[in-house]
């Protein structure tokens, strides 16, 4: 079965009723895409909770995990800045966590992680920038 993302009204309404926002490869460096599509979606109102292995402390005033197990609260949205091919081991941490949606960002594509989610009833989208479609689907609605 061939994937298709949400629509963007599914995805407004994933939006609308998120809490935590997990980042996995959030950078800490800046200039990085991953460390402002955070940003700006933490100034739109979204808790985001860094998850870098090589990171120790905070991100964006706010403590960076490891891992997505060593995150003490419940997430919502599990949004992955890495290549392809950790997609599918990033999918099984999610699915592990008990996250909603799996979310892999624009230029990010794997079938493999897609069917872990599904697998774990988890909504996955991919090759989607969180920012553009969170700017699109958001305009004039208030989130949840």
């Amino acid at each position: 079965m061939s994937f298709e993302n949400p629509t963007r009204e599914q995805i407004g309404d994933i939006l609308a009723s998120a809490g935590n926002i997990a980042v996995v490869g959030l950078s800490d460096k800046t200039d990085r895409t991953s460390y402002m599509v955070a940003g700006a979606m933490q100034s739109r109102g979204y808790r985001i909770i860094p998850v870098n292995p090589t990171v120790d402390g905070d991100i964006l005033g706010e403590k960076c995990y490891h891992t997505l197990a060593e995150i003490p609260e419940p997430v919502d949205i599990v949004n992955v800045f890495r290549r392809s091919e950790f997609c599918a081991e990033v999918a099984q941490e999610a699915a592990d966590i008990g996250a909603r949606v799996l979310w892999l960002q624009q230029g990010v594509i794997s079938q493999e992680a897609a069917d872990i989610a599904a697998e774990h009833g988890m909504i996955a989208i991919m090759d989607r920038c969180i920012k553009v479609e969170e700017a699109i689907t958001m305009h004039g609605r208030s989130r949840a």
